[in-house]
């Protein structure tokens, strides 16, 4: 097939939720038609209300005219189904986390388009190559990873399958261009190169609560690097909810013990910002996180009934634990192929992650360090903390080649 039959002028958006509505934002500001669908009319009804609040406050705050706004919303539709969208050039579902839906939405999906149509999911995690097999057209189906708010934040994650074309790829570049985001390519894994990085270091954050930081303790140290925000500000942000839920759906997780913190959080109904108490305490109608002495009380609690002897942990310990797990994530996925390039896993934390510009990115913030350096300090967290810390093999590799990650 031609690489120019790719040419994405009607796409349509599946799901009403908030994801669903910043994507249909992102195209529609871009002089995309959009049509939209989810299975629940009134949601959709809602949301449509939501983007015409949000283009009025935008025509109020000055950023937009009252034209440009009434052109975003006429390229907005809602569509009955599934057969009143066969002939747009893209589909991005952008349902909840659930691999089966994804599929049986991607099935009938792939009966009704017409043949040259993309199939994109914006999953964040689960398997593009499992959602692809539900279809006859794996080549040109591929993870659009959007990030929250999707009309604000600038990353976009394009995940190739093992199938995916480099027409369709080409493809989705040149829409990311198109809609103003920073389009990074990642291969196909669990979290892909955002989420999978930021795995090990909120589970270094949280194993800190327990053996004798707090809360407020580790999002400073963070915060005082130049991180946007702290892990426990971010889940309070995002919702602790989300993956407490996702636990108990997925029926296991829930009994590790750095997530008991979370679990007694959720249990008491502190879900983050949205229900102003989480990790921190909010004011009615307030975003100011304050610090909440009943939040330590409850850290010490957890910890103890685990049987952890709490000790001191300082700001360089909390930097140390939480960058260098960062960096050696990365490092497995720049050696598994999954990134492409070095640049690209910092532009995904830069851009995706609130990560300090001054320090260029994770992977060029462990060069600035020399990686002879790196390779040393994780084989001091190994036989400190054991061997979930043992160096990525291409950590070792530049280290003794006296290379950088920036000449990989």
């Amino acid at each position: 097939m031609s690489q120019t039959s790719f040419d994405i002028q009607q796409a349509a958006v599946i799901g009403a939720g908030t994801m669903g509505r910043g994507i249909v934002m992102c195209l529609a500001n871009a002089g995309i038609t959009v049509q939209w669908v989810d299975n629940n009319p009134q949601m959709l009804e809602q949301a449509l209300g939501t983007v015409a609040d949000t283009y009025a406050h935008n025509v109020r705050q000055g950023r937009i005219d009252q034209g440009e706004a009434d052109a975003r919303i006429a390229r907005i539709s809602a569509a009955a189904d599934y057969p009143a969208i066969r002939n747009v050039d893209l589909v991005i579902e952008a349902v909840y986390e659930n691999l089966e839906l994804k599929q049986k939405i991607f099935r009938e999906l792939d009966g009704l388009l017409k043949p040259e149509a993309l199939l994109a999911s914006n999953t964040s995690a689960l398997d593009i190559d499992a959602i692809a097999a539900a279809t006859r057209r794996p080549s040109q189906v591929l993870g659009l990873h959007f990030f929250s708010p999707a009309h604000i934040m600038k990353l976009l994650e394009i995940v190739r399958g093992a199938q995916t074309s480099p027409a369709v790829l080409e493809a989705a570049l040149t829409l990311g261009k198109r809609i103003g985001k920073v389009s990074v390519v990642s291969g196909n894994c669990h979290g892909f190169i955002g989420n999978r990085m930021l795995h090990p270091y909120v589970l270094e954050a949280r194993k800190m609560l327990l053996e004798g930081a707090y809360p407020q303790q580790v999002d400073a140290a963070l915060q005082g690097f130049g991180f946007a925000m702290g892990p426990f500000r971010m889940y309070d942000v995002v919702g602790i909810d989300l993956e407490w839920r996702a636990r108990e759906l997925a029926g296991k997780g829930q009994d590790a013990p750095e997530v008991q913190v979370d679990n007694r959080l959720c249990e008491m109904g502190r879900f983050g910002q949205k229900s102003g108490n989480g990790y921190y305490h909010y004011e009615p109608g307030s975003r100011q996180a304050e610090h909440d002495p009943e939040v330590d009380t409850l850290v010490l609690r957890v910890s103890e009934e685990l049987g952890f002897q709490r000790r001191e942990i300082g700001p360089e310990e909390i930097l140390e634990r939480c960058l260098l797990a960062l960096v050696n994530e990365g490092a497995k996925i720049l050696q598994e192929g999954i990134a492409g390039s070095a640049h690209d896993i910092d532009l995904v934390y830069l851009n995706g992650y609130g990560f300090p510009a001054d320090k260029g990115g994770p992977m060029a913030w462990a060069d600035q360090q020399g990686l002879a350096d790196i390779h040393q300090r994780l084989l001091a967290l190994q036989t400190r903390q054991g061997d979930q810390w043992q160096p990525a093999r291409l950590v070792g590799e530049l280290a003794a080649q006296g290379k950088r990650f920036a000449e990989r």
